[in-house]
């Protein structure tokens, strides 16, 4: 069965349920840059600054969190074949609760305020914990061969766990200084959410959407049977092993490897891709995938020179790479996807017997649109990591590149989002006439 024949696109629910999340994100990611503009070259001297910590939870919570939010409510009824009962009400709970949590997240651990901290708590808790048990129970119903449906699955699980850590480290905060291994369950914290929530469903939905949106070859059997599941048990085994060094680095190794493979093979498959023609998608996820390698390649080399780990910019090096360079590069180029597919489809169904003109895909989000936006995302990168080695230089050009990206892509989704309601409403009416 081919990804396109496996899709169930009349159980999609109402574009609003995945928009919402899709145009408040980048928004997040334009606050977080103005912070970095107005602490300038300070912010990059400790990761465990507040407003580092901040910043991080802006991108992570703010941009990821919500566009994967958005897309695994658009997934769960298309791709795995099991619709989310009441998606409107559903989607708006958990966009509302996790959009405040989110803000008062940020604020609280920016301006160091125990009160928005608390009230954060169980806003974040209830959204995000309430999202996995829905995703997870939905996902019972799914085909046991829907590779990508058990991706998700082993996917929430890890959120959860993640969310879980991240009430305690918040407690922490927000209640007094009481955590005697605070650091260590940050780190671990920080792992599953990147390794686990994100890296786990980038690579469990990339065996869906990189056949049938970039036209490559099918992943690997092995490959999308295995990965995900052993990825899945190596994290888990991260928390048992903390007392022994030596098996943590191994496991840290097998990792590495892990999703080094599944980088490799993918850059692989688009390498055999059947059309050649440009695609500023296609282009997002080669440079996701570069940076996923370039983090893993950094890592690598610190283990092997321990002077290089070290070094006072490392641990800011590696989450750049990770969070900017891999997760947000290729979350960007699936919305360049999902958002003008999504608008076609659900004009498709309004056209009815009407005879209204509906754009093609690549009008509705034009090349012309995205491909700056896609270049000036890749130069805020460089400049971020410049900025990392060499703050007094580099910390203002990066955050302003920073900010214009965002805003570009937050300005891309509401024009498609316009379009939508523009024909839509010439198509209604044509309908009354």
């Amino acid at each position: 069965m081919t990804p396109q024949n496996s899709l169930s696109l009349d159980q999609a629910p109402p574009i609003g349920v995945p928009l919402r999340f899709f145009v408040t994100a980048p928004l997040f990611a334009v606050t977080a840059a103005l912070l970095a503009l107005w602490q300038g070259a300070d912010l990059f001297g400790s990761r465990w600054s507040p407003a580092m910590l901040g910043i991080t939870h802006l991108l992570t919570l703010g941009y990821l969190g919500l566009i994967m939010l958005g897309a695994i409510l658009q997934m769960l009824p298309v791709v795995a074949g099991t619709p989310v009962r009441r998606p409107v009400p559903v989607a708006g709970a958990i966009h509302v609760l996790a959009t405040g949590g989110i803000a008062l997240l940020c604020y609280g651990l920016i301006f160091t305020a125990p009160l928005a901290l608390k009230i954060a708590l169980p806003l974040l808790g209830t959204a995000l914990l309430s999202f996995a048990a829905l995703v997870f129970l939905t996902l019972r119903r799914a085909l046991p061969q829907n590779m990508t449906a058990r991706a998700m699955r082993l996917a929430v699980l890890m959120l959860a766990a993640t969310v879980l850590l991240g009430l305690v480290l918040l407690s922490n905060h927000a209640f007094g200084w009481w955590l005697q291994a605070r650091e260590a369950l940050a780190e671990l914290h920080l792992t599953w959410g990147l390794l686990g929530w994100v890296g786990l469903l980038i690579a469990g939905v990339a065996f869906q959407v990189v056949p049938m949106f970039q036209l490559t070859p099918a992943y690997p059997v092995r490959l999308t049977r295995r990965l995900v599941p052993a990825l899945f048990i190596l994290l888990l085994a991260l928390a048992a092993a903390s007392r022994f060094p030596e098996f943590q680095l191994a496991l840290k190794i097998l990792l590495a490897a892990g999703f080094a493979v599944f980088a490799l093979t993918t850059l692989q498959l688009q390498a055999k891709r059947r059309r050649k023609l440009s695609d500023v998608s296609l282009d997002l996820w080669r440079g996701g995938l570069i940076g996923l390698l370039s983090a893993v390649a950094l890592w690598l080399a610190a283990q092997l020179v321990p002077a290089i780990g070290e070094l006072q910019g490392y641990g800011m090096l590696l989450g750049v790479l990770m969070i900017v360079g891999f997760a947000m590069s290729i979350i960007n180029g699936m919305l360049y996807k999902i958002v003008p597919f999504l608008v076609w489809f659900h004009l498709q169904g309004r056209r009815g017997a009407n005879g209204t003109t509906v754009p093609n895909v690549r009008e509705i989000l034009p090349e012309s649109r995205s491909r700056p936006q896609m270049r000036l995302h890749f130069a805020a990168l460089a400049v971020l990591l410049a900025a990392v080695l060499v703050p007094a230089v580099f910390a203002y050009p990066a955050a302003l590149l920073f900010a214009v990206s965002n805003f570009w892509l937050w300005l891309n989704i509401v024009a498609a989002g316009r379009t939508y309601r523009r024909v839509a409403a010439r198509s209604g009416e044509a309908a009354a006439g």
